[in-house]
């Protein structure tokens, strides 16, 4: 069952704050072909489970090999580069007539709330989607407390 969140969660504020800094850096970049053409940040669906957190990024026309995944301090990265759709020569006469794809390298950062199980991380690519799976650790898992006590016997009178 899918269910809105409101923005009042720790992992709903990070999230906001990382898409504001994605656009600032993309509006920042001036097209002048530095770090491979136009800037490309993946599309990102985050969804949290009770004992996990899910993330899936789109990267069509990228393959496993080019991608690298990596966690420090709470923050996964994903870096890559997207090759270009045509092969060309550097020296051939070529007329772009229309060139919306974007190719290069990317990079997209997400920081996720503490209490993550950073040995157990995995991830797949499928139909052009990374899939990576971020477990909970033990110890930000909700569990349910038993109450313990001596039961109490009822006088009648």
């Amino acid at each position: 069952m899918l269910t809105a969140r409101s923005f009042n969660s720790t992992l709903d504020r990070m999230l906001t704050l990382n898409q504001a800094i994605d656009e600032a850096l993309a509006s920042s970049w001036n097209g002048d072909g530095s770090r491979g053409g136009r800037l490309w940040i993946p599309a990102l669906d985050v969804i949290e489970r009770q004992d996990t957190y899910l993330l899936a990024f789109e990267v069509p026309g990228v393959t496993r090999e080019a991608i690298d995944i990596s966690f420090k301090e709470n923050v996964l990265t994903v870096r890559g580069v997207k090759p270009l759709s045509f092969d060309l020569d550097k020296d051939a006469d070529v007329r772009v007539h229309m060139a919306e794809r974007v190719s290069g390298e990317f990079e997209r950062s997400v920081r996720l709330p503490d209490h993550v199980d950073s040995e157990h991380i995995t991830a797949e690519v499928r139909d052009g989607v990374l899939l990576l799976t971020v477990p909970k650790a033990q110890a930000a898992q909700p569990r349910k407390i038993q109450i313990k006590g001596v039961e109490q016997k009822r006088v009648e009178g």
